[in-house]
């Protein structure tokens, strides 16, 4: 079988990093999830409008919201680390592309776990 890459990128050992189809699929996956759960959330939102600390809290704290509010959470933070590493590795190259990834990656994993801690503190304490 010939090997259709350029000689140079042979030589540098560049070539499929065989990840693209999973990265693919998840950023399908977590679209999907934010289709079906963003109505959701809009509805949620738009019906708390102009109520008071403790109905929202009272809200959060059902079950059914706190577990649709996580999953929402996470499939959000999960969906924008995809897509903003496509765009990194897309437009920025060098050492700033690695520390840009890196930035991506800390800034989304924080924002999940402090939101997925306060939709557990307002959950478990309420």
């Amino acid at each position: 079988m010939s090997d259709l890459r350029n000689p140079l990128a042979r030589a540098k050992g560049l070539g499929s990093a065989k990840d693209g189809v999973n990265h693919w699929w998840s950023q399908r996956l977590s679209a999907i999830a934010l289709a079906l759960l963003a109505p959701w959330f809009a509805l949620f939102a738009a019906s708390l409008a102009g109520a008071d600390a403790e109905t929202v809290r009272a809200a959060i704290a059902r079950p059914w919201s706190a577990s649709l509010l996580a999953a929402f959470v996470l499939a959000l933070f999960w969906h924008a680390r995809l897509g903003l590493q496509v765009v990194v590795e897309d437009y920025v190259h060098g050492w700033k592309e690695l520390v840009l990834q890196l930035l991506i990656r800390f800034a989304c994993a924080l924002g999940a776990i402090v939101s997925l801690l306060a939709i557990g503190r307002i959950a478990f304490t309420a």
